[in-house]
């Protein structure tokens, strides 16, 4: 990787599949997720309010293609060239009949200028039958299957509710890219009990995954979720990152993860009226500029102390 760029973002990393700018349009297609309706446990994972993922045209008494036809219009005033991503976000969406997930994939490929696929899933939701199919579809258009890893820790995992360990993302991810297919991995940080070595030792293990790209997210307390309860029963049991102790943690971790993976976003920015904290009031744009500007200061780059 050339230092210069700092670390690998995720337009690089498009730019080399398309001749054109891509963006992605979050779907709704109406997908629920076995961590709720009790196939593996009940009330989700504590941290999660589905609402904060969704932008407005995301509704499920939208079809795919409707969805996809709106965010088009949302996007079409920044690059009239534009292709765009299918994104599969909301809830698990590879929990379902094969038929019905075959469906809803391909419409959303037969829409105009959409140009592949980004699915959202849970590790425990990708059965062989599906990986064959998906197998297919890669050969076809672009794909990625992203999966919410969220942590390397089984307790943590535990204590989140998240209803699988890591053992489980580690066979998606090996299962999944031995068809062919790229993969995706999600992590939170800053969890409750995860402190800087737990983080910095993970970005070495999930370095040892054969994946393509890696979201980070900061922790968000979102009303309506299980962990606002468990914070305003035991705000001590929760470390919430100022902004600028946010970036350095954030910049420690990139220098110790895989120089070729590619890192598609730091933060999140969940909607005002749902989040408690933490307000930083920075956009996702400029927070990236934030940790670009500290990394120059540090002389810092993806990978620096990445070890084999």
């Amino acid at each position: 990787m050339n230092r210069e760029r700092l670390y690998n973002d995720l337009s690089g990393f498009l730019a080399m599949h398309f001749p054109y700018k891509v963006q992605k349009i979050s779907i709704n297609a109406g997908f629920t997720c076995p961590n709720r309706d009790g196939s593996v446990g009940y009330g989700g994972c504590t941290y999660c309010n589905n609402q904060t993922f969704n932008p407005a045209y995301c509704h499920t008494d939208k079809s795919v293609t409707q969805q996809l036809d709106e965010g088009k219009q949302f996007f079409a005033h920044k690059y009239p060239e534009m292709k765009f991503l299918a994104y599969f976000q909301a809830y698990t969406n590879t929990y379902g009949e094969l038929e019905t997930l075959k469906r809803k994939y391909e419409e959303a490929l037969a829409v105009q200028d959409v140009v592949g696929l980004v699915i959202g899933t849970r590790p425990d939701c990708m059965s062989n039958s599906l990986l064959d199919y998906l197998q297919r579809l890669a050969r076809q258009t672009f794909l990625i299957v992203e999966y919410g890893i969220e942590s390397t820790d089984d307790e943590t995992l535990r204590r989140i509710n998240r209803g699988h360990t890591f053992a489980v993302s580690v066979d998606a991810v090996r299962r999944t890219v031995e068809r062919g297919i790229r993969v995706g991995g999600h992590i939170i940080l800053g969890l409750p009990g995860e402190n800087r070595e737990k983080l910095l030792e993970q970005a070495g293990i999930l370095s040892k995954l054969p994946l393509t790209t890696l979201k980070l997210h900061q922790l968000q307390l979102i009303k309506g979720t299980r962990m606002a309860s468990e914070y305003a029963e035991n705000p001590e049991m929760f470390h919430l990152y100022t902004v600028d102790e946010y970036i350095d943690i954030v910049i420690d971790y990139i220098e110790r993860l895989r120089p070729d993976l590619v890192l598609e976003r730091f933060v999140s920015q969940s909607p005002t009226e749902l989040l408690i904290a933490p307000d930083w009031g920075v956009k996702n744009h400029e927070f990236t500029d934030k940790v670009k500007k500290r990394m120059r200061e540090r002389n810092a780059w993806q990978g620096k102390y990445y070890k084999i």
